[in-house]
């Protein structure tokens, strides 16, 4: 299992990154093998993580190269060989995640690439330069995604 936290903020940060990581800490048991997150003046990915595939290059979150998509998922990528092979020659992958395939099919198709994706999954993924979020997960619904919006930020995790 893993869990992740991601938080849109409109209000100061530092209080929310408390927050943040503080319900990071409270959900380590789903995730025991890795606690990773990012945080701008925008936006906090935090992820704890559990290790299936790749499990000594995979902590998330993940990023693309230029750092500017910032990736945290809750499940399995089922043909992300065949989807790596297929992106090789148009992005650099970072790492052996399973996971890191959905930084590349966004980085080449936008928010349009879910049918591309087989497994069960759930997923946030930042983009720092246009200051958006694509939230996405499995077409089965898998792994189930919530979401919340407050005055302070707006939040969506995975439960399963």
């Amino acid at each position: 299992m893993f869990y992740f936290c991601v938080l849109d903020l409109k209000s100061d940060p530092t209080e929310l990154r408390k927050k943040a990581l503080e319900m990071s800490r409270l959900m380590r048991h789903r995730g025991p093998d890795w606690s990773g997150v990012y945080a701008s003046d925008k936006a906090i990915l935090a992820h704890e993580r559990l290790s299936i595939v790749d499990v000594n290059n995979g902590a998330q979150p993940l990023y693309n190269a230029a750092h500017t998509h910032v990736l945290a998922v809750n499940g399995e990528i089922y043909n992300h060989q065949a989807l790596r092979q297929k992106l090789s020659d148009r992005y650099q992958f970072q790492t052996g995640s399973d996971c890191e395939v959905i930084l590349a099919l966004y980085q080449e198709k936008g928010a349009d690439f879910l049918d591309d994706l087989q497994g069960m999954f759930a997923f946030a993924l930042y983009d720092a330069e246009k200051d958006a979020y694509l939230i996405g997960r499995d077409h089965l619904g898998i792994i189930r995604c919530i979401w919340a919006t407050t005055s302070m930020a707006t939040c969506s995790s995975p439960r399963k």
